[in-house]
């Protein structure tokens, strides 16, 4: 089985955010991602794009402007 390396983009920058996600769920304000292991992580974020062949997500933090709408 593979599970997937999320990463976030900040600015310029991107960083492994977390490694072996099982899962993805939005909660309506953010992305809460689970490990095969049970820890969670919550973001508010976009996904700005899933690599399935390499099992890798692409994720992009919002902007305070955008999480006051």
């Amino acid at each position: 089985m593979c599970f997937v390396k999320a990463y976030i983009k900040r600015g310029a920058d991107k960083e492994v955010l977390l490694e072996d996600v099982a899962s993805i769920k939005y909660d309506g304000e953010e992305l809460v991602l689970e490990t095969l292991f049970g820890e969670k992580r919550s973001i508010r974020a976009i996904i700005k794009e899933i690599d399935f062949a390499n099992s890798i997500i692409f994720l992009e933090e919002k902007s305070s402007q955008e999480t006051q709408r």
